[in-house]
């Protein structure tokens, strides 16, 4: 039912729908439909936020202690003495990028993170990289979290090895189906594992520094034969900056808060910081805790068991309730650890949209007020990212990284910039400061000055400059190990960014009303061809749809077989009306290729100012089961002439209700 609001002073009317939409497979499988109006209520506490926005930093800490040790395993175990104080100064980055992003969030209140702070403060240019580098980053995210949960479960199962590449692809596309449920319902899906598995790492960092401190931690039983052994090299610079590099990859997942600002409740910018700052701690804790306990125990990195394993079963004293506690728990938080890039890259994706660098699909909301394009189009992609690697860890690693620095140093340039112009603002009102934004936006945050910008100035820039260095120490050495791909690929996508747009914007260029002066005038012709297989009560309705958009109507029949020609000349003569037939020979039998080549004669030879309308008898079948009996030639004509300009193609249907037809033959 529509409700409508009739203003007689305006050609406009006000209406609203009563419609609800119907329950369905859909709504069982991620929830009934929300409207609009509930988007407010769809905003999650700093709780919730912490395990949506958080799990892919927190889960992190179960494999970077032990990428740091695989690199440091070719000078020997003596090189495992050297994991603590690697992850002391990974844990100061942290804090550094921290910082900076806490910035971030304060000053850009609606979302977008390091793509909205570099294209605002750096230009379009720099603002693609750092989308591109996050794209890349949130795909590898679910690959690189997923596999590594799967690792897990094999450790504790190993005839499950040659399925781990199925169980990672079931795995991706479950938590892509909570995601799909709404922010709120995978938030609740994943609060209670998220909170057990903080819970159980710190139990186990407790239980092991106790024994430690009182001499009865012990170490590895059994531990898995490290292959490495055998190509022994010295330990140098470059091995402890390829280590480094390789335990960064347990800061991936910080920057995902600053994207999603817009999903707190109000004040949003600061459960967004408070958050942000809860994930840090926890992170640096569990992360410095793993990484000293692993250097004691004498653990192996292996891909058969993992460091985690092996910790767990050291500390509680083999494989009991605790030990299967901590796998399972893991395991959990390292797939869920996917839902942090679910929570981002529709975001982003969505932004980009709106901007027009990415298909303007992505900005529609599905049933559930979340991107869900955005959402199964990440889940496909890292599928087959998963296939391709075969849900290898340390395969995928290499690829992990890179983008996250990139995206981390090109946001603290920009605020760095940020804050040296807020610092030129000094004398001028807040009115006039908006003004010296670089590229403003609907989503650029107002510029004032600021009396710390000094220190904020360096605060970013420190940071610019560490997240730097790091990210090339990343590119060089990992590049070898396929780091160069994305190097390759970051480009191609800001390319392709770019073409979207230049599409987008010639399109509107072309459609825009400016300068556009007076409606032109109507056509002066009007010319009608109607395509004829049969006929048959279908053709005459259309017919008599045809005779009432013009008196120039032309019926075309391809003549494909003779016998079957004589007989629609025939029932032509009888029902046509006196509209002219033209039977079209068609001596190798092809219907579609004779018709559109006739349709393009014509348009050639046509008049200024004449419009061609197709008109299509469409038989329309009440079910898909008879629908596949018959040929769908309006669909065909319609995709190969929308392209040509001066061309309407029109389908007037024909329903034949076949229940009430047998019903009626009963009868009589």
């Amino acid at each position: 039912m529509i409700n409508q609001k009739v203003d007689t002073e305006s050609p406009i009317i006000e209406g609203s729908t009563d419609y609800v939409p119907r329950s369905s497979w859909r709504s069982w499988l991620i929830g009934r439909p929300l409207a609009t109006a509930d988007a407010a209520h769809q905003t999650i506490g700093k709780m919730v936020g912490l395990t949506v926005f958080a799990s892919d930093a927190l889960s992190s800490t179960a494999y970077g202690t032990q990428e740091i040790m695989a690199v440091l395993a070719v000078a020997g175990t003596m090189a495992f003495g050297y994991v603590f104080p690697i992850s002391l100064g990974i844990v100061l980055l942290l804090t550094i990028i921290s910082i900076s992003y806490i910035q971030v969030i304060h000053a850009y209140p609606d979302g977008g993170g390091a793509y909205v702070v570099a294209k605002d403060n750096l230009g379009d240019f720099a603002g693609l990289v750092a989308a591109s580098a996050l794209l890349t980053d949130y795909i590898l995210t679910v690959s690189v979290s997923v596999s590594s949960g799967v690792a897990q479960i094999v450790s504790a199962y190993a005839d499950l090895y040659p399925y781990r590449v199925i169980i990672a692809i079931v795995a991706v596309m479950l938590i892509m189906v909570i995601n799909l449920r709404g922010v709120r319902e995978s938030g609740a899906a994943i609060v209670v594992p998220s909170t057990g598995f903080i819970i159980i790492i710190a139990l186990t960092i407790f239980v092991g520094i106790y024994k430690y401190f009182t001499g009865s931690l012990g170490v590895v039983e059994n531990p898995p034969v490290m292959h490495e052994l055998g190509m022994l090299t010295a330990i140098t610079p470059f091995l402890l900056l390829h280590a480094f590099s390789s335990g960064t990859s347990a800061l991936t997942g910080i920057e995902v808060i600053a994207n999603g600002i817009t999903a707190f409740k109000e004040p949003r910018s600061k459960n967004a910081a408070i958050t942000l700052t809860w994930m840090s701690g926890l992170l640096a804790f569990l992360f410095l805790g793993i990484s000293f306990l692993s250097s004691q125990i004498g653990a192996i990195p292996s891909e058969i068991e993992t460091v985690i394993s092996q910790l767990g079963r050291t500390v509680y004293g083999g494989q009991g309730f605790f030990y299967y506690a901590v796998i399972l728990l893991t395991t959990i938080i390292l797939f869920l650890a996917v839902n942090t890039a679910y929570a981002g890259f529709p975001r982003l994706s969505a932004l980009m949209a709106q901007d027009g660098f990415l298909p303007r699909q992505l900005t529609y909301r599905g049933s559930r007020l979340v991107y869900s394009r955005g959402i199964i189009a990440l889940a496909i992609i890292s599928s087959i990212l998963i296939v391709i690697f075969q849900a290898s860890v340390t395969r995928l690693i290499p690829l992990y990284a890179i983008g996250v620095f990139l995206s981390f140093t090109l946001a603290q340039v920009g605020m760095a910039l940020r804050w040296r112009r807020s610092g030129t603002l000094k004398e001028e009102k807040p009115a006039e400061a908006e003004n010296h934004t670089h590229a403003p936006t609907d989503r650029i945050a107002k510029l004032y000055f600021d009396p710390l910008w000094r220190l904020k100035m360096f605060v970013n820039g420190f940071g610019a400059l560490c997240t730097g260095i790091v990210m090339m120490v990343f590119a060089v050495t990992k590049f070898h190990d396929g780091a160069y791909i994305v190097l390759i690929l970051i480009p191609i996508m800001v390319w392709v960014f770019w073409m979207i747009h230049r599409h987008y914007k010639k399109l509107a260029n072309k459609l825009s009303l400016e300068n556009f002066g007076v409606i032109p005038p109507h056509t002066i012709r009007h010319r009608v061809i109607m395509p004829v297989s049969g006929v048959h009560q279908g053709t005459l309705a259309a017919l008599r749809y045809a005779r009432m958009l013009s008196d120039d109507v032309t019926a075309i029949h391809v003549v494909v077989e003779p016998a079957d020609a004589e007989k629609v000349r025939k029932k032509w003569q009888t029902w046509g009306d006196g509209v002219r037939l033209v039977m079209l020979d068609s001596p190798y039998r092809l219907f579609v290729e004779p018709l559109l080549d006739y349709i393009a004669n014509i348009s050639e030879k046509r008049q200024a100012g004449e419009i061609i309308t197709v008109v299509v008898p469409e038989f329309v079948a009440m079910n898909r089961v008879t629908a596949s009996l018959h040929t769908n030639t309006a669909d065909f004509l319609r995709s190969q002439l929308k392209f040509q300009s001066g061309i309407v193609i029109t389908d007037v249907p024909y329903h034949v209700h076949e229940d009430e037809d047998a019903s009626q033959e009963a009868s009589k």
